[in-house]
């Protein structure tokens, strides 16, 4: 018996070895820290809107690790995996039914986590196409973000297959088919994009649409005969410019995706609530240099949508702007002090109701340490200040039964990425 497993372990072994000659490829991000605010624990306001910059209160943070596990004759293979984690970074021990109250025996959850990324993506297999890369799996796939307040308006990311990066004239096609359930009901996303389409000096264009199908079982369709598809078109215009960018974003949506320009939506959520509306999104945002002293980000969003369902009334609208701008002082290579201001303003027309609207502020000044001078330089190490105010007839509340309409921040805060 001995000897018959002699020659596997030889095998196991070899295997083991060779494995060892690949570097695995360690990735990461998170932000942590400690705040508080005149309410108590730190507050939180409509960063997507008015910006995140002293305006996060969670530990929040993604391992990745991948490695190329076979590389012959121009063809490869790459194994890659995410795990993300968020708490509201109150504990020492912050996990899964830690967070106790000693007085009543009771523990609740206090931080959450969850498989971000498993996939494998395989270059050179494609004849057509060698150039492409052939994937399968669960990842984040082509994400577009606004950083300064974390607004993803293009993201379609989940579980799903697709081949990337064909050479297609000028620029590059991509083709992908993701999944994103809405609740109960299977929902499929088909997502086709042509990129680096090259315009004018430093300028390129990449121009996209996503397809959101559902697939309802023969007892939902019985149940609800409104369930629609949706169609999201995007086009974005990027522009190089003085060492930095700035890019020009219009998008369409209809039917099932009519309102993510009222609530932010990425394309990775569909809202099947039977409206058949449409609506539109306009966003400016890019980082941009002035003098060797003075870098600058910004946001400008605009997005209108109608005949959707509001708080269950069908054939309602809604639209909402923001404006947020980071500008930022480098006094030598590590220290930089940070203003960060925001406004928006939302307004929602409830059909047979009155107008209502929404708004806010806020103002940020942080003193930061970073491992460089660039606007994207990390890790980096803020101790911030912010003054939070809302307005308007739906505007969020501070300080529990008081409803305060504003409140302070302050803090400290450890941002990376490697």
């Amino acid at each position: 018996m001995k000897a018959k497993w002699l020659p596997i372990a030889a095998a196991v072994t070899a295997a083991l070895a060779s494995q060892a000659a690949f570097a695995v490829d360690f990735h990461g991000y998170f932000r942590s820290g400690v705040g508080i605010s005149e309410d108590g624990d730190m507050q939180t306001f409509e960063k997507f809107k008015v910006g995140r910059l002293g305006n996060e209160n969670e530990t929040y943070g993604e391992v990745q690790l991948g490695q190329e596990v076979y590389n012959k004759d121009g063809k490869s293979f790459y194994v890659d995996s995410m795990v993300a984690m968020v708490s509201n970074q109150s504990n020492d021990w912050e996990g899964t039914g830690t967070s106790c109250n000693f007085d009543t025996k009771q523990c609740e959850d206090d931080a959450t986590f969850a498989l971000r990324q498993f996939n494998v993506q395989a270059k050179g297999v494609l004849g057509f196409a060698p150039e492409a890369t052939l994937w399968a799996g669960k990842r984040y796939y082509q994400r577009h973000d606004i950083h300064i307040s974390d607004f993803y308006y293009w993201d379609v990311s989940g579980a799903g297959a697709g081949i990337e990066n064909i050479q297609a004239g000028p620029g590059k096609l991509s083709l992908a088919w993701t999944r994103s359930d809405a609740g109960e009901l299977n929902n499929n996303i088909l997502d086709v994009r042509y990129a680096g389409i090259p315009l004018w000096s430093d300028a390129s264009l990449e121009v996209g649409a996503d397809y959101a199908i559902a697939n309802p079982t023969d007892d939902q369709d019985k149940v609800n005969d409104d369930i629609k598809d949706g169609v999201m078109l995007t086009a974005e215009l990027t522009q190089n410019m003085l060492g930095g960018f700035n890019k020009t974003v219009l998008q369409y949506m209809s039917d099932s995706y009519a309102t993510l320009p009222a609530y932010y939506g990425a394309g990775n959520w569909t809202s099947q609530d039977g409206a058949s509306g449409d609506g539109f999104r306009i966003i400016n945002w890019g980082v941009l240099p002035v003098g060797d002293k003075v870098e600058f980000g910004h946001q400008l969003v605009y997005g209108q949508s109608n005949d959707v369902t509001i708080n269950g009334v069908t054939g309602s609208d809604a639209d909402t702007f923001s404006a947020v701008i980071r500008p930022m002082y480098k006094w030598d290579d590590i220290q930089k002090t940070i203003l960060e201001l925001g406004y928006y303003r939302d307004t929602q027309d409830v059909r047979d109701q009155d107008s209502k609207d929404s708004s806010g502020q806020k103002y940020t000044i942080a003193q930061a340490w970073s491992a460089g001078s660039s606007f994207w330089a990390r890790p980096e190490i803020r101790v911030f200040a912010s003054y939070l105010k809302s307005g308007g007839d739906n505007g969020q509340t501070f300080n529990g039964s008081n409803n305060d309409d504003n409140t302070w921040n302050f803090g400290v805060q450890a941002e990376a990425w490697w």
